[in-house]
């Protein structure tokens, strides 16, 4: 995997993926920025919450659970020192579905959590993470 990192101005970056997307972030105004998109942690953050949400949906899928929505709140917290590493992470899971089974969805996130999400994996490193859920009837 590779990706490109260039400097736009002041604090803004531009990121730009293997696959052809781009990404604008930048700094908030007391660092030079202009508030033009998320932070670069902000995206990481966004980013383990994607990665974790897909999994569960392709778990689910695979156990042919009728999944027909998911969203991830996260609740993080960081180091107040530099590094500012996440040390908090909490995950909440709302699974909307027909007739879902809450074992299959407690399961799903278990293995994104153990096994499947590299993103949480790694930030399970410095940071004791969390998870829980609530499955809505669709």
């Amino acid at each position: 995997m590779k990706a490109r990192i260039k400097w736009v101005e002041e604090a803004s970056f531009l990121g730009q993926s293997e696959s052809g997307h781009a990404l604008l972030m930048d700094g908030p105004p007391e660092a030079g920025g202009r508030n033009l998109g998320p932070r670069p942690m902000e995206t990481v953050l966004m980013g383990t919450g994607a990665c974790t949400a897909f999994d569960v949906v392709m778990i689910l899928k695979k156990a042919r659970q009728s999944v027909t929505d998911c969203v991830v709140e996260i609740d993080a917290e960081r180091a107040a020192q530099d590094p500012k590493v996440f040390t908090r992470i909490h995950f909440h899971f709302i699974v909307k579905g027909k007739s879902l089974k809450p074992e299959q969805v407690e399961r799903a996130i278990k293995l994104s959590a153990e096994k499947y999400c590299s993103a949480s994996l790694m930030l399970g490193k410095t940071a004791v993470i969390t998870h829980d859920f609530e499955v809505l009837e669709a």
